[in-house]
Protein backbone atom coordinates (compact mmCIF):
# COMPACT_ATOMS: atom_id res chain seq x y z
CA UNK A 1 0.00 0.00 0.00
CA UNK A 2 1.48 3.32 -1.04
CA UNK A 3 0.73 6.86 0.13
CA UNK A 4 -1.53 7.50 -2.86
CA UNK A 5 -3.76 4.57 -1.86
CA UNK A 6 -4.13 5.87 1.70
CA UNK A 7 -4.84 9.39 0.45
CA UNK A 8 -7.33 8.08 -2.09
CA UNK A 9 -9.46 6.48 0.62
CA UNK A 10 -10.41 9.94 1.89
CA UNK A 11 -11.33 11.45 -1.47
CA UNK A 12 -14.99 12.47 -1.69
CA UNK A 13 -15.72 10.98 1.76
CA UNK A 14 -17.73 12.44 4.63
CA UNK A 15 -16.20 11.89 8.05
CA UNK A 16 -17.61 12.66 11.49
CA UNK A 17 -14.96 13.37 14.14
CA UNK A 18 -15.60 13.72 17.86
CA UNK A 19 -13.01 15.43 20.05
CA UNK A 20 -11.73 17.70 17.27
CA UNK A 21 -10.88 20.47 19.76
CA UNK A 22 -8.46 18.14 21.55
CA UNK A 23 -4.83 17.40 20.71
CA UNK A 24 -5.32 14.28 18.56
CA UNK A 25 -8.51 15.62 17.02
CA UNK A 26 -6.78 18.74 15.71
CA UNK A 27 -3.93 16.67 14.31
CA UNK A 28 -6.37 14.44 12.45
CA UNK A 29 -8.41 17.28 10.96
CA UNK A 30 -5.27 19.09 9.79
CA UNK A 31 -3.70 15.96 8.32
CA UNK A 32 -6.78 14.97 6.33
CA UNK A 33 -7.15 18.46 4.86
CA UNK A 34 -3.44 18.68 4.08
CA UNK A 35 -3.07 15.36 2.28
CA UNK A 36 -6.57 15.13 0.81
CA UNK A 37 -8.21 18.53 0.21
CA UNK A 38 -10.78 16.70 -1.93
CA UNK A 39 -12.40 15.13 1.13
CA UNK A 40 -16.12 15.84 0.84
CA UNK A 41 -17.01 16.96 4.37
CA UNK A 42 -15.53 16.87 7.86
CA UNK A 43 -18.33 16.99 10.41
CA UNK A 44 -16.83 18.11 13.72
CA UNK A 45 -18.99 17.35 16.75
CA UNK A 46 -18.20 20.13 19.24
CA UNK A 47 -19.48 20.60 22.77
CA UNK A 48 -21.49 23.80 22.32
CA UNK A 49 -25.01 25.05 23.08
CA UNK A 50 -25.71 26.21 19.51
CA UNK A 51 -24.38 26.33 15.96
CA UNK A 52 -22.80 29.77 16.31
CA UNK A 53 -20.74 28.82 19.35
CA UNK A 54 -19.73 25.53 17.70
CA UNK A 55 -18.53 27.47 14.67
CA UNK A 56 -16.61 29.88 16.91
CA UNK A 57 -14.91 27.05 18.79
CA UNK A 58 -13.78 25.38 15.57
CA UNK A 59 -12.44 28.60 14.09
CA UNK A 60 -10.56 29.62 17.24
CA UNK A 61 -9.58 26.35 18.94
CA UNK A 62 -8.96 24.19 15.88
CA UNK A 63 -8.37 26.08 12.66
CA UNK A 64 -6.96 29.11 14.47
CA UNK A 65 -3.99 27.23 15.94
CA UNK A 66 -0.46 27.33 14.56
CA UNK A 67 -0.84 23.69 13.57
CA UNK A 68 -2.76 24.91 10.50
CA UNK A 69 0.00 27.34 9.41
CA UNK A 70 1.26 24.90 6.78
CA UNK A 71 -2.21 24.77 5.24
CA UNK A 72 -2.51 28.55 5.43
CA UNK A 73 0.72 29.03 3.53
CA UNK A 74 -0.15 26.36 0.98
CA UNK A 75 -3.62 27.70 0.16
CA UNK A 76 -2.97 31.39 0.76
CA UNK A 77 -6.05 33.49 0.03
CA UNK A 78 -8.09 30.32 -0.59
CA UNK A 79 -7.54 28.95 2.93
CA UNK A 80 -10.78 30.36 4.37
CA UNK A 81 -12.74 29.01 1.42
CA UNK A 82 -11.24 25.56 1.96
CA UNK A 83 -12.29 25.60 5.61
CA UNK A 84 -15.77 26.83 4.79
CA UNK A 85 -16.28 24.22 2.07
CA UNK A 86 -14.91 21.23 3.99
CA UNK A 87 -15.51 21.73 7.73
CA UNK A 88 -19.03 21.57 9.16
CA UNK A 89 -19.28 22.09 12.93
CA UNK A 90 -22.08 20.30 14.78
CA UNK A 91 -23.20 21.57 18.17
CA UNK A 92 -23.55 18.50 20.37
CA UNK A 93 -22.07 16.44 23.19
CA UNK A 94 -21.31 12.72 23.33
CA UNK A 95 -22.40 12.46 26.98
CA UNK A 96 -26.06 12.78 25.87
CA UNK A 97 -28.28 10.47 23.84
CA UNK A 98 -27.95 10.99 20.11
CA UNK A 99 -24.88 13.07 21.00
CA UNK A 100 -27.33 15.93 21.70
CA UNK A 101 -28.01 16.29 17.95
CA UNK A 102 -31.53 17.14 16.74
CA UNK A 103 -33.32 14.40 14.81
CA UNK A 104 -33.32 16.48 11.62
CA UNK A 105 -29.52 16.73 11.72
CA UNK A 106 -29.15 13.00 12.37
CA UNK A 107 -31.46 12.21 9.48
CA UNK A 108 -29.35 14.38 7.18
CA UNK A 109 -25.84 13.27 8.16
CA UNK A 110 -26.74 9.57 8.57
CA UNK A 111 -27.15 9.39 4.78
CA UNK A 112 -23.77 11.02 4.13
CA UNK A 113 -21.30 9.76 6.72
CA UNK A 114 -18.76 7.20 5.55
CA UNK A 115 -16.57 7.12 8.67
CA UNK A 116 -16.93 8.05 12.32
CA UNK A 117 -13.73 8.71 14.27
CA UNK A 118 -14.37 8.66 18.01
CA UNK A 119 -11.60 10.64 19.71
CA UNK A 120 -13.46 12.60 22.41
CA UNK A 121 -12.54 11.60 25.96
CA UNK A 122 -11.47 12.96 29.30
CA UNK A 123 -7.86 11.90 29.87
CA UNK A 124 -7.21 12.94 33.46
CA UNK A 125 -5.95 10.18 35.76
CA UNK A 126 -7.79 11.88 38.64
CA UNK A 127 -11.10 12.85 37.07
CA UNK A 128 -14.47 12.83 38.78
CA UNK A 129 -15.99 9.39 38.42
CA UNK A 130 -19.30 10.70 37.09
CA UNK A 131 -17.54 12.84 34.46
CA UNK A 132 -15.21 10.03 33.34
CA UNK A 133 -18.07 7.53 33.09
CA UNK A 134 -20.20 9.95 31.06
CA UNK A 135 -17.43 10.78 28.59
CA UNK A 136 -15.33 7.63 28.27
CA UNK A 137 -18.01 4.99 28.68
CA UNK A 138 -21.52 6.33 27.98
CA UNK A 139 -20.07 8.65 25.32
CA UNK A 140 -18.89 5.60 23.38
CA UNK A 141 -22.37 4.07 23.66
CA UNK A 142 -23.97 7.22 22.28
CA UNK A 143 -21.52 7.33 19.36
CA UNK A 144 -22.31 3.65 18.66
CA UNK A 145 -26.04 4.38 18.57
CA UNK A 146 -25.38 7.18 16.09
CA UNK A 147 -23.15 4.91 13.99
CA UNK A 148 -25.88 2.28 13.80
CA UNK A 149 -28.14 4.87 12.18
CA UNK A 150 -25.63 5.58 9.40
CA UNK A 151 -26.64 3.30 6.52
CA UNK A 152 -23.51 3.90 4.45
CA UNK A 153 -20.97 3.66 7.25
CA UNK A 154 -17.71 2.06 6.16
CA UNK A 155 -15.96 2.23 9.54
CA UNK A 156 -16.13 3.32 13.16
CA UNK A 157 -12.62 4.03 14.42
CA UNK A 158 -12.34 4.41 18.18
CA UNK A 159 -9.31 5.84 19.99
CA UNK A 160 -8.73 4.08 23.30
CA UNK A 161 -5.48 3.66 25.26
CA UNK A 162 -2.98 0.83 25.57
CA UNK A 163 -3.25 1.24 29.33
CA UNK A 164 -6.69 -0.35 29.42
CA UNK A 165 -4.39 -3.25 30.29
CA UNK A 166 -3.94 -1.70 33.74
CA UNK A 167 -0.73 -2.68 35.48
CA UNK A 168 -0.59 -6.29 34.23
CA UNK A 169 2.80 -7.84 33.60
CA UNK A 170 4.16 -9.75 30.62
CA UNK A 171 3.07 -9.58 26.99
CA UNK A 172 -0.24 -7.71 26.62
CA UNK A 173 -2.16 -8.80 23.53
CA UNK A 174 -4.12 -6.79 20.98
CA UNK A 175 -7.41 -8.40 21.94
CA UNK A 176 -10.87 -7.10 22.90
CA UNK A 177 -12.40 -7.13 26.36
CA UNK A 178 -15.19 -9.52 27.18
CA UNK A 179 -18.41 -7.95 28.54
CA UNK A 180 -18.07 -7.41 32.29
CA UNK A 181 -14.40 -8.46 32.27
CA UNK A 182 -12.42 -7.17 35.23
CA UNK A 183 -8.68 -7.18 35.75
CA UNK A 184 -9.29 -8.43 39.26
CA UNK A 185 -10.26 -12.08 39.34
CA UNK A 186 -13.68 -12.88 40.72
CA UNK A 187 -15.12 -9.41 40.08
CA UNK A 188 -17.67 -8.54 37.40
CA UNK A 189 -17.73 -5.04 35.93
CA UNK A 190 -21.24 -3.74 35.21
CA UNK A 191 -21.42 -0.23 33.77
CA UNK A 192 -25.08 0.20 34.74
CA UNK A 193 -24.29 -0.77 38.32
CA UNK A 194 -21.47 1.78 38.37
CA UNK A 195 -23.78 4.50 37.05
CA UNK A 196 -26.33 3.65 39.74
CA UNK A 197 -23.58 3.71 42.37
CA UNK A 198 -22.56 7.19 41.25
CA UNK A 199 -26.12 8.47 41.36
CA UNK A 200 -26.68 7.14 44.88
CA UNK A 201 -23.32 8.45 46.04
CA UNK A 202 -24.08 11.94 44.75
CA UNK A 203 -27.54 11.93 46.31
CA UNK A 204 -26.08 11.01 49.69
CA UNK A 205 -23.42 13.72 49.39
CA UNK A 206 -25.99 16.39 48.56
CA UNK A 207 -28.06 15.48 51.59
CA UNK A 208 -24.99 15.80 53.80
CA UNK A 209 -23.52 18.92 52.19
CA UNK A 210 -24.29 21.43 49.44
CA UNK A 211 -20.61 22.13 48.77
CA UNK A 212 -19.63 21.69 45.11
CA UNK A 213 -15.98 21.59 46.16
CA UNK A 214 -16.62 18.65 48.49
CA UNK A 215 -18.63 16.80 45.85
CA UNK A 216 -15.81 17.22 43.33
CA UNK A 217 -13.24 15.91 45.82
CA UNK A 218 -15.37 12.93 46.83
CA UNK A 219 -16.23 12.02 43.25
CA UNK A 220 -12.53 11.99 42.35
CA UNK A 221 -11.78 9.78 45.34
CA UNK A 222 -14.64 7.44 44.37
CA UNK A 223 -13.27 7.10 40.83
CA UNK A 224 -9.82 6.13 42.07
CA UNK A 225 -11.34 3.73 44.61
CA UNK A 226 -13.56 1.97 42.07
CA UNK A 227 -10.74 1.72 39.54
CA UNK A 228 -8.49 -0.02 42.02
CA UNK A 229 -11.36 -2.17 43.25
CA UNK A 230 -11.59 -3.70 39.76
CA UNK A 231 -7.84 -3.83 39.14
CA UNK A 232 -7.14 -0.64 37.15
CA UNK A 233 -4.68 2.02 38.37
CA UNK A 234 -6.90 5.05 37.75
CA UNK A 235 -10.31 6.23 36.63
CA UNK A 236 -9.09 6.99 33.10
CA UNK A 237 -7.94 3.46 32.27
CA UNK A 238 -11.03 1.94 33.96
CA UNK A 239 -13.55 4.03 32.03
CA UNK A 240 -11.72 3.61 28.73
CA UNK A 241 -11.92 -0.16 29.26
CA UNK A 242 -15.64 0.20 29.96
CA UNK A 243 -15.97 2.15 26.72
CA UNK A 244 -14.33 -0.69 24.79
CA UNK A 245 -16.72 -3.19 26.37
CA UNK A 246 -19.73 -1.11 25.35
CA UNK A 247 -18.29 -0.75 21.86
CA UNK A 248 -17.87 -4.52 21.60
CA UNK A 249 -21.53 -5.02 22.50
CA UNK A 250 -23.28 -2.13 20.78
CA UNK A 251 -20.96 -2.07 17.77
CA UNK A 252 -20.96 -5.80 17.05
CA UNK A 253 -22.72 -5.24 13.70
CA UNK A 254 -20.39 -2.38 12.73
CA UNK A 255 -16.97 -2.40 11.05
CA UNK A 256 -14.92 -1.34 14.07
CA UNK A 257 -11.23 -0.49 14.44
CA UNK A 258 -9.78 0.29 17.89
CA UNK A 259 -6.51 2.18 18.16
CA UNK A 260 -4.74 1.97 21.53
CA UNK A 261 -1.90 4.49 21.82
CA UNK A 262 0.45 4.46 24.80
CA UNK A 263 1.61 7.78 26.33
CA UNK A 264 1.20 10.37 23.57
CA UNK A 265 3.94 12.97 23.08
CA UNK A 266 4.41 16.00 20.82
CA UNK A 267 4.69 15.54 17.07
CA UNK A 268 7.86 13.94 15.77
CA UNK A 269 7.93 15.67 12.38
CA UNK A 270 4.51 16.06 10.72
CA UNK A 271 3.33 18.68 9.91
CA UNK A 272 5.85 20.34 12.21
CA UNK A 273 8.07 18.83 14.87
CA UNK A 274 7.32 19.48 18.51
CA UNK A 275 3.71 20.64 18.24
CA UNK A 276 1.77 20.03 21.42
CA UNK A 277 -1.15 21.39 23.39
CA UNK A 278 -1.89 21.00 27.07
CA UNK A 279 0.26 19.32 29.72
CA UNK A 280 0.08 15.67 28.76
CA UNK A 281 0.72 12.85 31.25
CA UNK A 282 4.47 12.66 31.88
CA UNK A 283 4.95 16.26 30.71
CA UNK A 284 3.61 17.46 34.02
CA UNK A 285 6.73 16.02 35.66
CA UNK A 286 8.99 18.08 33.37
CA UNK A 287 7.11 21.25 34.29
CA UNK A 288 7.13 20.41 38.00
CA UNK A 289 10.89 19.77 37.86
CA UNK A 290 11.53 23.12 36.20
CA UNK A 291 9.33 24.83 38.81
CA UNK A 292 11.36 23.09 41.56
CA UNK A 293 8.29 21.27 42.83
CA UNK A 294 9.77 17.80 42.33
CA UNK A 295 12.62 17.28 44.83
CA UNK A 296 11.94 13.54 45.01
CA UNK A 297 10.03 10.92 43.07
CA UNK A 298 9.75 7.22 42.30
CA UNK A 299 11.26 5.43 39.31
CA UNK A 300 12.89 2.22 38.20
CA UNK A 301 15.55 3.02 35.60
CA UNK A 302 15.11 -0.37 33.94
CA UNK A 303 11.37 -0.04 33.35
CA UNK A 304 10.26 0.69 29.79
CA UNK A 305 8.43 3.99 29.42
CA UNK A 306 6.17 3.34 26.45
CA UNK A 307 5.58 6.57 24.54
CA UNK A 308 4.61 7.52 21.00
CA UNK A 309 4.60 10.88 19.15
CA UNK A 310 1.18 12.28 18.27
CA UNK A 311 1.73 12.39 14.51
CA UNK A 312 2.57 8.68 14.47
CA UNK A 313 -0.75 7.98 16.18
CA UNK A 314 -2.57 9.93 13.47
CA UNK A 315 -0.63 8.13 10.72
CA UNK A 316 -1.56 4.79 12.29
CA UNK A 317 -5.23 5.78 12.37
CA UNK A 318 -5.29 6.83 8.72
CA UNK A 319 -3.43 3.76 7.46
CA UNK A 320 -5.67 1.50 9.57
CA UNK A 321 -8.70 3.16 7.98
CA UNK A 322 -7.29 2.51 4.52
CA UNK A 323 -6.50 -1.15 5.30
CA UNK A 324 -9.90 -1.91 6.81
CA UNK A 325 -12.01 0.22 4.52
CA UNK A 326 -15.51 -1.28 4.25
CA UNK A 327 -14.45 -4.61 5.73
CA UNK A 328 -17.34 -6.19 7.60
CA UNK A 329 -15.43 -8.19 10.17
CA UNK A 330 -14.81 -8.45 13.90
CA UNK A 331 -13.00 -5.69 15.74
CA UNK A 332 -9.44 -4.95 14.68
CA UNK A 333 -7.22 -3.65 17.49
CA UNK A 334 -3.88 -1.89 17.16
CA UNK A 335 -1.41 -1.12 19.93
CA UNK A 336 0.18 2.12 18.74
CA UNK A 337 3.18 1.76 21.01
CA UNK A 338 6.98 1.73 20.97
CA UNK A 339 8.09 -0.59 23.78
CA UNK A 340 8.55 -3.69 21.63
CA UNK A 341 10.00 -1.98 18.59
CA UNK A 342 12.14 0.79 20.09
CA UNK A 343 12.15 0.58 23.91
CA UNK A 344 12.72 3.72 25.95
CA UNK A 345 13.63 3.16 29.59
CA UNK A 346 13.40 5.69 32.38
CA UNK A 347 17.16 6.11 32.62
CA UNK A 348 17.16 7.69 29.14
CA UNK A 349 14.17 9.84 30.05
CA UNK A 350 15.87 11.03 33.23
CA UNK A 351 19.19 11.82 31.57
CA UNK A 352 17.42 13.65 28.74
CA UNK A 353 15.64 15.78 31.32
CA UNK A 354 18.91 16.75 33.04
CA UNK A 355 20.69 17.33 29.73
CA UNK A 356 18.00 19.75 28.56
CA UNK A 357 17.89 21.75 31.79
CA UNK A 358 21.68 21.90 32.04
CA UNK A 359 21.71 23.59 28.66
CA UNK A 360 18.57 25.62 29.37
CA UNK A 361 18.61 26.50 33.08
CA UNK A 362 15.80 28.37 34.74
CA UNK A 363 16.27 32.13 35.08
CA UNK A 364 14.79 33.97 38.08
CA UNK A 365 12.84 37.21 37.76
CA UNK A 366 16.02 39.04 38.72
CA UNK A 367 17.96 37.45 35.87
CA UNK A 368 19.86 34.98 38.06
CA UNK A 369 20.45 31.49 36.69
CA UNK A 370 18.85 28.85 38.90
CA UNK A 371 20.52 25.44 38.67
CA UNK A 372 18.10 22.57 39.01
CA UNK A 373 19.12 19.82 41.36
CA UNK A 374 18.80 16.15 40.51
CA UNK A 375 15.62 14.53 41.71
CA UNK A 376 16.06 12.09 44.59
CA UNK A 377 14.65 8.86 43.12
CA UNK A 378 13.35 5.81 44.96
CA UNK A 379 13.06 2.42 43.31
CA UNK A 380 10.36 1.31 45.74
CA UNK A 381 7.21 3.15 46.73
CA UNK A 382 7.61 2.06 50.37
CA UNK A 383 11.00 3.76 50.54
CA UNK A 384 9.55 6.91 49.01
CA UNK A 385 6.70 6.89 51.52
CA UNK A 386 9.11 6.49 54.45
CA UNK A 387 11.21 9.41 53.17
CA UNK A 388 8.09 11.58 52.88
CA UNK A 389 7.27 10.87 56.52
CA UNK A 390 10.77 11.75 57.70
CA UNK A 391 11.23 14.74 55.38
CA UNK A 392 7.74 16.26 55.44
CA UNK A 393 5.29 14.67 57.87
CA UNK A 394 7.33 15.22 61.03
CA UNK A 395 8.06 18.82 60.07
CA UNK A 396 4.37 19.36 59.30
CA UNK A 397 3.34 18.11 62.72
CA UNK A 398 5.77 20.50 64.37
CA UNK A 399 4.65 23.44 62.24
CA UNK A 400 1.02 22.57 62.91
CA UNK A 401 1.64 22.93 66.63
CA UNK A 402 3.51 26.21 66.12
CA UNK A 403 0.91 27.58 63.69
CA UNK A 404 -1.35 28.51 66.63
CA UNK A 405 1.00 31.48 66.98
CA UNK A 406 0.12 32.47 63.38
CA UNK A 407 2.39 34.55 61.18
CA UNK A 408 5.33 32.83 59.51
CA UNK A 409 4.62 29.45 61.15
CA UNK A 410 1.17 29.30 59.56
CA UNK A 411 2.52 30.31 56.13
CA UNK A 412 5.34 27.78 56.35
CA UNK A 413 2.91 25.04 57.29
CA UNK A 414 0.57 25.81 54.36
CA UNK A 415 3.46 25.92 51.87
CA UNK A 416 5.02 22.66 53.08
CA UNK A 417 1.62 20.96 53.22
CA UNK A 418 0.86 21.90 49.61
CA UNK A 419 4.20 20.45 48.51
CA UNK A 420 3.62 17.27 50.52
CA UNK A 421 0.10 16.72 49.15
CA UNK A 422 1.28 17.37 45.58
CA UNK A 423 4.11 14.84 45.77
CA UNK A 424 1.97 12.17 47.42
CA UNK A 425 -0.85 12.53 44.88
CA UNK A 426 1.50 12.51 41.88
CA UNK A 427 3.35 9.47 43.22
CA UNK A 428 0.06 7.64 43.80
CA UNK A 429 -1.18 8.36 40.27
CA UNK A 430 2.10 7.68 38.46
CA UNK A 431 3.36 4.66 40.41
CA UNK A 432 1.56 2.16 38.13
CA UNK A 433 3.36 3.66 35.13
CA UNK A 434 6.88 4.15 36.47
CA UNK A 435 6.83 0.55 37.75
CA UNK A 436 4.95 -0.84 34.73
CA UNK A 437 6.21 -4.36 33.90
CA UNK A 438 4.02 -5.08 30.89
CA UNK A 439 4.96 -5.01 27.21
CA UNK A 440 2.38 -4.30 24.53
CA UNK A 441 2.15 -6.88 21.76
CA UNK A 442 2.39 -5.22 18.34
CA UNK A 443 1.54 -8.07 15.97
CA UNK A 444 -1.27 -6.16 14.26
CA UNK A 445 0.62 -2.89 14.38
CA UNK A 446 3.51 -4.40 12.44
CA UNK A 447 1.21 -4.64 9.41
CA UNK A 448 0.89 -0.87 9.48
CA UNK A 449 4.66 -0.45 9.85
CA UNK A 450 5.24 -2.67 6.84
CA UNK A 451 2.65 -0.73 4.86
CA UNK A 452 4.31 2.60 5.64
CA UNK A 453 8.01 1.76 5.36
CA UNK A 454 8.22 0.23 1.88
CA UNK A 455 9.92 2.00 -0.99
CA UNK A 456 6.50 2.65 -2.49
CA UNK A 457 5.85 5.39 0.05
CA UNK A 458 7.41 8.68 -0.84
CA UNK A 459 6.91 12.35 0.03
CA UNK A 460 9.02 12.02 3.20
CA UNK A 461 7.02 9.00 4.40
CA UNK A 462 3.93 11.04 5.12
CA UNK A 463 2.25 8.11 6.87
CA UNK A 464 5.25 6.74 8.76
CA UNK A 465 4.14 5.15 12.04
CA UNK A 466 7.17 2.97 12.79
CA UNK A 467 8.82 4.17 16.05
CA UNK A 468 12.09 2.45 15.10
CA UNK A 469 13.21 5.67 13.42
CA UNK A 470 13.11 7.65 16.69
CA UNK A 471 16.36 8.52 18.46
CA UNK A 472 14.76 8.98 21.86
CA UNK A 473 17.52 11.06 23.46
CA UNK A 474 17.66 13.47 20.54
CA UNK A 475 13.88 13.72 20.26
CA UNK A 476 13.35 14.36 23.97
CA UNK A 477 16.16 16.91 24.36
CA UNK A 478 15.77 18.77 21.08
CA UNK A 479 12.06 18.47 20.35
CA UNK A 480 9.70 17.24 23.03
CA UNK A 481 10.93 18.82 26.28
CA UNK A 482 11.45 22.27 24.63
CA UNK A 483 7.90 22.01 23.23
CA UNK A 484 6.52 21.17 26.67
CA UNK A 485 8.27 24.13 28.28
CA UNK A 486 7.13 26.60 25.63
CA UNK A 487 3.59 25.26 25.90
CA UNK A 488 3.60 25.56 29.71
CA UNK A 489 4.85 29.18 29.51
CA UNK A 490 2.15 30.05 26.98
CA UNK A 491 -0.51 28.51 29.24
CA UNK A 492 0.41 30.70 32.23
Amino acid sequence: MDAATVIGCFRDRSILITGSTGFLGKLLVEKILRVQPDVRKLYLLVRSPDAASAQHRVLTEVVGTELFDVLRRRHGADFNSLIKDKIFPLAGDIVYENCALPSSTIEQISKEIDVIVSVAATTSFYERYDVALASNALGVAHVCHLANKCGNLKMLLHVSTAFVAGDQEGLLMEKPFKPGESLRKGYNLDVQAEIKLVENFKSTLRVQSSSDKLEKKKMKELGLKRARHFGWPNVYSLTKALGEMLLGNLGRDLPVVIVRPSIILSTFQDSMSGWIEGTRTIDMLYVAYNDQKLPCFIADHNVISDMIPGDMVINSMMVAMAIHWDQHRAQAIYHVTSGHRNPLNYSITEESLYEYFRANPRVSNGGRIVKNKRVLLFKKYTHFHLYMILRYKIALEMLHVMSVFGGSFSKSYNKLNRGYNFLMLVAKLYAPYVFFKGCFDDTNMRKLWVATTTDKLNEDSMFDCDPACINWSSYLVNTHIPAVMVNSRNAT
